[in-house]
């Protein structure tokens, strides 16, 4: 198996629970520090409602700023509805569009205010929509390791979910330890069961995660096969919706560490992620 790994690094997660509104001209300047790291991918916003997440109303705005000549990075961003997809698609730098397809009914009412049934077929529109534009879907399954609402989650509810969004055309589906709720036994079941089963699927890691337990999360995807997995600076953000206020994003630095010790090829440049570092200090520490 490759050694090569996709970082996917998400600003937009670490941004849009952040009450103040970080300034357009700010956003910009932190994306644009991260440009050059060697990064698969930049989550860099979502075309959702801005009544829904203020923080992202600038998405096309931001977009339209960054200098993408000097970066092979590509970018995704988050889209909750078919309004959204058909913004997205607008975009010429936009590469990825993310759906956020929960299999909790509870969470994806709460988070789209639609039902599962609906989200399906709200995806098939979205993934028809960014096929006609040479856009490709990233579709996140939200709760993919359980949740807090009781609803039912079990390994084989996965593997139920992952054949039938497969057989829709969906072909890169990321898991989501939403609240961070995961162990790495679940993990390493998931990814070493369905990775070889769905072979022209790319599957990916999206785990929040609390301080303590980030290196056991990426370790057991990482050996099951995960090739694909999303962070963010320092671990800002993660779920609004998460009980423990100590639950946050992977942080992309301990997962580059990480992958140095296996030999796992990142492609991420030490010495100028470096410096996107420090920008996330102040950033960061400055709105939250």
């Amino acid at each position: 198996m490759s050694n090569e790994v996709k970082i996917i690094e998400c600003p937009r997660d670490a941004m849009q629970g952040i009450k103040t509104f970080i300034p357009t001209e700010e956003k910009v300047k932190y994306i644009q520090s991260l440009l050059n790291c060697g990064f698969d991918t930049i989550d860099v916003g979502s075309f959702v409602s801005p009544k829904a997440i203020p923080q992202m109303a600038d998405t096309a705005e931001v977009l339209s700023l960054l200098d993408t000549s000097i970066t092979k990075s590509k970018f995704l961003s988050i889209v909750a509805n078919v309004r959204g997809a058909q913004d997205a698609v607008e975009q010429e730098k936009i590469d990825y569009l993310g759906y956020p397809f929960s299999i909790s009914e509870n969470f994806q009412m709460r988070n789209t205010h639609k039902t599962i049934d609906e989200s399906v077929i709200i995806l098939e529109e979205i993934l028809a929509i960014a096929s006609k534009a040479n856009k490709k879907v990233v579709t996140y399954i939200s709760m993919g390791f359980g949740n807090p609402y009781g609803d039912p989650w079990n390994v084989e509810i996965v593997g139920e979910w992952t054949e039938k969004l497969a057989g829709m055309g969906a072909n890169i589906l990321s898991l989501s330890d939403t609240v961070g709720t995961s162990t790495p036994t679940e993990i390493e079941y998931l990814f070493s069961n369905l990775i070889p089963k769905y072979p022209n699927v790319e599957f990916g890691a999206h785990l929040h995660t609390t301080p303590s337990k980030w290196h056991e999360k990426v370790d057991a995807a990482y050996k099951a096969g995960c090739r694909r997995f999303d962070g963010a600076v320092q671990g800002f953000g993660g779920c609004p919706m998460a009980k423990d206020e100590l639950t946050g994003n992977m942080p992309t630095e301990k997962m580059l560490s990480y992958f140095t010790s296996v030999k796992a090829n990142s492609n991420v440049n030490w010495m100028v992620f470096e410096a996107a570092y420090n920008k996330a200090s102040e950033l960061f520490h400055f709105y939250h």
